[in-house]
């Protein structure tokens, strides 16, 4: 038999806020928008973000990210040099016209000076000699990076070149997107700081990075522009409120300017602070209820959150959600530490409903011979 208990706790959780968005009108001349909460993955605004687009220089990400990963397991280090190939610099140096770190042909570049040229200057060139110099060819990182994409869990996204030039079949989602930069953010603190880096002199010339935010909204920390004449403006961009902690990362693409990029990206972060905040209810291990044991040492075991409960919802909601808690009962002895006994499940105004499992606080073992005897008679005067 299920039992369900109404609790007197007021708690949320969501991943996605499409119905919630219904009664927070908002709206973005991009073509592609998205932004989500850090800690809780929570999305707060989605504007075709699941449509493939061309991301232009926001797939250099993915590129930093295979060059993090091998940084962090030893396999490079940021003393190492590469060598510059003709092609590099013919496809992504001066000569291209393109977003470049104007690396020379024929001379050699530390990887510690590549990665700012790739993520302060967007340098097209010092893309192509990282995947040269990794894979052997631009086409065979291309192909690690959609693979290694796929594993980390980038459910839309295929590469065909290290830098970000549209060509058929590179593209990603907005979705995709802020996981991955979530995924920097949160996987290689020693390097994160370098997207907020505002400027990187190399071969004596200074350049500037391009993230408009960086200049303009306090706590902004990266994350990467992206222009091409086919897709528009864009940008991944992630700010941290300095007073409460919490971040907030958002993409955006298809816009027909610089300033509106920067108008809009400012736009819907400030938005998104506005208009949702964090609730930390439970830390891990918190009791939620007590739940009747059938035949055990003990009548009652205790049911407590197996996670920490830090939820994203509208700040209007704050005072109108419910939670019920959920349990097939009594709980059969024996009973574990750590064993799943029930479910909480939570209900937000206008957006879905999240569960969460509840885990018991204790071992409970089961009674004897004597004690089911003493158990059925009990039972048996009750009455």
């Amino acid at each position: 038999m299920k039992f369900f208990k109404f609790t007197g706790l007021f708690l949320a959780f969501g991943l996605t806020a499409q119905n919630a968005l219904a009664s927070l009108p908002f709206d973005t001349k991009a073509k592609y928008a998205y932004l989500i909460d850090f800690d809780t993955g929570y999305v707060m605004f989605d504007k075709n973000g699941k449509e493939p687009m061309s991301p232009s220089s926001m797939s250099k990400l993915m590129t930093t990210y295979l060059i993090f990963e091998k940084l962090k397991n030893g396999g490079l280090s940021e003393e190492d040099e590469f060598q510059v190939s003709t092609n590099a610099w013919r496809k992504g140096g001066a000569k291209s016209g393109s977003s470049t770190m104007f690396l020379n042909p024929n001379t050699k570049v530390k990887v510690k000076d590549l990665l700012r040229g790739i993520i302060v200057q967007s340098g097209n060139d010092a893309c192509i000699v990282a995947a040269e110099n990794i894979s052997g060819s631009e086409e065979q990182f291309a192909e690690e990076m959609t693979i290694r994409g796929k594993e980390l869990g980038l459910k839309n996204s295929s590469f065909k070149n290290a830098t970000g030039i549209p060509e058929k079949g590179h593209e990603m989602t907005a979705e995709d997107l802020a996981f991955l930069s979530s995924l920097i953010i949160r996987n290689f603190p020693e390097y994160y700081p370098l997207y907020s880096e505002k400027s990187f002199t190399y071969n004596k010339i200074k350049q500037g990075n391009r993230n408009p935010i960086l200049y303009s909204m306090p706590g902004a920390d990266g994350i990467k522009t992206g222009h091409t004449k086919q897709a528009g403006y864009g940008l991944a961009a992630s700010v941290k409120d300095k007073e409460t902690g919490r971040r907030l990362i958002a993409i955006l693409n298809g816009l027909p300017s610089m300033k509106a990029r920067s108008e809009e990206a400012k736009s819907l972060l400030n938005w998104g602070f506005r208009e949702f905040d964090n609730y930390r209810l439970l830390s891990e291990g918190k009791k939620v209820d007590t739940l009747p044991v059938w035949l055990g040492q003990e009548e009652a075991v205790e049911a407590v959150t197996d996670k920490e409960v830090l939820i994203t919802m509208p700040r209007k909601y704050r005072n109108e959600i419910k939670a019920v808690v959920s349990y097939d009962g009594p709980i059969a002895a024996p009973v574990k530490k750590g064993q799943k006994i029930a479910t909480l499940t939570i209900t937000v105004p206008n957006d879905a409903a999240y569960v969460y499992d509840l885990v018991a606080a204790k071992d409970i073992e089961k009674v004897g011979y004597f004690g089911k005897l003493l158990f059925a008679l009990k039972r048996l005067f009750s009455f």
